[in-house]
């Protein structure tokens, strides 16, 4: 079954590098917002809100587990090939490299025509951020931050738990991490009833960044400083972000730029101070937006290899272990 997974995680990737996700499309993370919604509007309230927000995620993936496994069943059952293709389909909705790639240059064209207003306008809706005063350097550090940080959650992570458990896992993954989105606010409304959306995000993050840095740092040479004192920066900033998984993707794509990234945001007027990842060597320009992009479509098929060879691996270790059995 692992092949199986394998070959429709590749197709998926396929997928979606070239279809993406198309807005006017319908799309199961839209869905899944829409249920997360309404759950919150009706649980979110009184007293025992912490085990209201565990039921609230134990929920949303019942349904969603429900739903994905039931379709890929019925469509293995009429054939194989129709299974993979169909797990396909649905695992590639559940990653973002071409929407990711389009979010960092939606910033860049207008920093490339020096519209700062649209740029900053562009910004606001893939962070959240005050975007209405900063300049060119503050919009390049919270895209390429943008970037760095949804490779894991957006592309890396979905194809790791898709391996593992197909489409099904993939997209209880993914709403996991919507679940998060929406509800992982550090905030009197959300603090105890979005508290197992957050633990959940981070277990179901911890192993996939930690990879997808290691592939960054092996497949992007760094331009000022060695592979070796990359993956040293790396190790060293990462565990000074706020989350456990987050700074691993920052961490690496600013060592292999060369560029500082974390420091002073400002969200709804309010300072937040964010540890800083990797060592200002150049000073952040509108071209580095692009060389993020790039650093993530040359990790994505060594993560994807990655994949493959573990899967393999498995899948022989597996073999072994039954015909041990029945001789």
């Amino acid at each position: 079954m692992i092949m199986n997974h394998l070959t429709a995680v590749t197709l998926a990737v396929i997928l979606d590098w070239f279809i993406g996700d198309p807005p006017k499309w319908p799309h199961p993370v839209k869905w899944m917002g829409t249920l997360i919604y309404k759950l919150d509007r009706r649980m979110n309230k009184g007293r025992g809100r912490k085990a209201k927000g565990t039921a609230m995620v134990a929920a949303v993936l019942l349904v969603v587990g429900s739903i994905v496994v039931l379709l890929t069943f019925f469509f293995y059952f009429l054939h194989p090939f129709a299974g993979i293709l169909m797990e396909a389909v649905m695992i590639s909705t559940a990653i973002a490299q071409k929407s990711l790639k389009e979010a960092g240059l939606s910033v860049y064209y207008p920093l490339a025509d020096n519209d700062m207003e649209e740029s900053r306008h562009k910004l606001s809706w893939i962070v959240g951020r005050d975007t209405e005063q900063l300049e060119e350097p503050e919009i390049v550090r919270a895209a390429v931050e943008t970037v760095a940080e949804n490779t894991s959650d957006g592309i890396t992570a979905p194809l790791f738990w898709a391996v593992l458990g197909g489409a099904p896992l993939a997209l209880m993954y993914r709403a996991i991490n919507t679940c998060d989105s929406m509800l992982g606010y550090k905030n009197d409304q959300y603090l105890d009833f979005g508290w197992a959306s957050a633990k959940l995000d981070d277990l179901a993050n911890w192993v996939p960044s930690r990879i997808t840095s290691l592939c960054m740092v092996a497949m992007n040479r760094p331009l000022y400083i060695t592979r070796i004192a990359a993956w040293k920066m790396v190790r060293r900033d990462a565990k000074k972000h706020l989350s456990p998984n987050s700074g691993w993707g920052e961490a690496a794509v600013a060592a292999i730029l060369g560029v500082q990234l974390g420091g002073t945001n400002y969200y709804k007027g309010i300072i937040s101070e964010r540890a800083t990842m990797g060592e200002a060597l150049v000073m952040l320009d509108k071209n580095h937006i692009l060389a993020a992009n790039k650093i993530v479509t040359a990790t994505v098929p060594l993560f994807l290899a990655v994949l493959w060879f573990g899967g393999i691996l498995v899948e022989m270790a597996v073999t072994w272990c039954q015909s041990t059995l029945f001789i």
